[in-house]
């Protein structure tokens, strides 16, 4: 075998810094590892927050509005964080050292999270009607959440990237396998999720917090071992140095040259002479026709042509403003998601409060918690996983010719329109239970007799969603982002669930506040028997078909990116 053949052509490299060996590193052997990390760490994560809008009720004594908004801004926090760690890992860690960075403050927090409610002083003292929480044991729940929410911002950037830099992106036969990862990557996160919101809920429920609390604990200590026992298996792609300063450099050295010419022919434009970007590990990019203000800063003036002065700050390389256009091109696509996340974040609140309403019981003595629920968006999710990889890809594939069967952003649309028709269930089974409360006037009952089995339609409804919406998501900010931003791009397709969230929070007190004027109980009081959750479900319905109408226009325009040469 020929030396180039030996080593991969994308600029990754082993454990130890030397040039990634292709038959000893990466693959499907290492993503076994990751995988498996992946798996643990989110039944850690679910394990602890399916549930949590039922421990801020139950044992911090929050009411129903204070607590949904609590878990959702504290779930916005966890999405918003990974800016930090794709920042570090982008620009100076690299992701193995970033996730193993990381993990230690997340254990530290689940670690804190179990002692707050397991260790007498720590835990808030219940009596048989309620529980009395102080404000300090307040605090320490909460900075325990918010230390988890940090321990996960150098995490979730990462491990999707890091699993996908294990194929060779330069090599077809391995580039195909990538498309394949997100799917069992997802799949992962979802086996742990199934267990989390089924056994863990359980756990909760009947046995205890302490033990709800504790098991994930020990799930995350499970994961991390998983994560190092990987290690020299593992392709690390090189920082690149850091890619803010890189765009602002761009930006920069266009408004400093805003009165000269762009040249009708971009091969007039800067580019470095030899195959390698100037950038760490990273491949050069195509020149693109939008955006073309951008190009002054990779115009050459004469004083620099003679001086041959290169200063970034006042001129760029064509693959650097090229990283820029790309971040500018997919933040259209990356706003449409936000309504998308909003719609998936009710299944963590509204769902689960819709859920407390209802008959629990399967059989006459085992209640199933209405968290739990959230495990058929799992089981949907474990559905249709292998059968978009195993059939409809392969049946798409005859109609479109493309190889992935559909493009990236025709399988985030299709998603899209699927979490419109979860709303629109939701929103119609929450009439049918309305009009049941009317016609037997059990305004007052706790739980009325209709099975909270009739959840299900859009619990499942949502997890098709997913499959099609978070992992095309997934799958198209990896391959759009520029190669040494893929942990920066990762991050900002996750910051829509944060913003899904703070949206979520956003519409429920705007709606609690207008419904609630004159005296009105409003859409979401603290018994739903008395309100309108309905409407609040109609809502987001026509946000979300407004929100797609938006993006069939924006993708109507979208040019996907074209990388050239080698990283080094």
């Amino acid at each position: 075998m020929a030396e180039e053949d030996v080593y991969t052509k994308d600029g990754t490299v082993d454990i130890r810094g030397k040039p990634a060996n292709k038959s000893k590193t990466g693959n499907w052997k290492a993503c076994r590892f990751i995988l498996g990390n992946e798996c643990c760490e989110r039944l850690a994560y679910y394990g602890m927050s399916t549930n949590l809008v039922n421990y801020l009720e139950d044992r911090l004594h929050q009411g129903n509005v204070t607590a949904a908004n609590n878990v959702t801004n504290w779930s916005g926090t966890c999405y918003i964080t990974p800016l930090i760690g794709a920042f570090l890992a982008d620009a100076y860690l690299g992701r193995y050292w970033t996730i193993a960075s990381f993990v230690m403050i997340y254990i530290f927090g689940m670690t804190l999270l179990t002692l707050s409610a397991a260790v007498p002083g720590l835990k808030p003292s219940c009596d048989k009607v309620s529980c009395h929480p102080t404000k300090a044991q307040v605090a320490i729940c909460f900075v325990a959440l918010y230390l988890i929410a940090l321990g996960t911002g150098g995490i979730k950037p990462c491990v999707s990237s890091f699993g996908a830099d294990q194929f060779d992106e330069t090599d077809e036969t391995e580039k195909k396998k990538k498309s394949s990862f997100f799917n069992w990557f997802y799949l992962s996160i979802n086996i742990g999720a199934l267990i989390a919101s089924s056994v863990l809920v359980w756990i909760q429920m009947n046995v205890g917090w302490d033990w709800g609390f504790g098991v994930p604990t020990v799930a995350m200590a499970i994961a991390i071992i998983f994560f190092f026992t990987g290690s020299k298996l593992y392709r690390l792609q090189k920082p690149g140095g850091s890619p803010f300063t890189r765009i602002f450099q761009v930006i920069v050295a266009s408004f400093g040259k805003l009165h000269i010419k762009v040249p009708d022919d971009p091969s007039f434009l800067y580019e470095t002479a030899d195959e390698e970007s100037h950038i760490q590990g990273s491949r050069k990019l195509e020149h693109t026709q939008k955006f073309k203000f951008f190009d002054k800063a990779a115009v050459e003036t004469e004083t620099e042509i003679v001086k041959g002065d290169k200063d970034p700050w006042r001129l760029c390389t064509v693959t650097q403003v090229e990283e820029l256009k790309s971040i500018i091109r997919v933040l259209p696509i990356w706003a449409t998601g936000i309504v998308f996340s909003t719609v998936y974040s009710q299944m963590s609140t509204m769902f689960v409060l819709q859920g407390n309403t209802m008959d629990q019981h399967i059989g006459p003595h085992f209640k199933i918690p209405s968290a739990s629920l959230s495990l058929f968006d799992t089981l949907s999710v474990i559905f249709w996983v292998p059968v978009y990889d195993q059939i409809i890809i392969p049946y798409a594939r005859k109609f479109t010719g493309n190889e992935r069967g559909f493009t990236q952003l025709q399988r985030m649309g299709i998603g899209l329109v699927i979490s419109i028709i979860a709303m629109i269930v939701a929103g119609l089974l929450e009439v049918r239970r309305l009009k049941y409360v009317q016609s037997h006037n059990y305004y007052d009952l706790e739980y009325i007799p209709m099975s909270i089995f009739w959840q299900v339609p859009q619990y499942f409804l949502i997890g098709c969603a997913e499959v099609f919406a978070f992992i095309g998501q997934l799958e198209f900010f990896y391959d759009q982002a520029p190669d040494a931003m893929r942990s920066l791009c990762s991050a900002l397709s996750l910051t829509t669930n944060a913003l899904g969230n703070y949206l979520s929070t956003l519409l429920v007190t705007i709606v609690t506040k207008i419904t609630t004027r004159n005296g009105n109980l409003g859409w979401i009081p603290n018994n739903l028997n008395r309100g309108h959750l309905d409407y609040f479900y109609w809502l987001l319905a026509i946000l979300s078909l407004l929100n797609f109408l938006v993006y069939l226009w924006i993708s109507r325009w979208y040019i996907y990116k074209k990388p050239t040469g080698r990283a080094h």
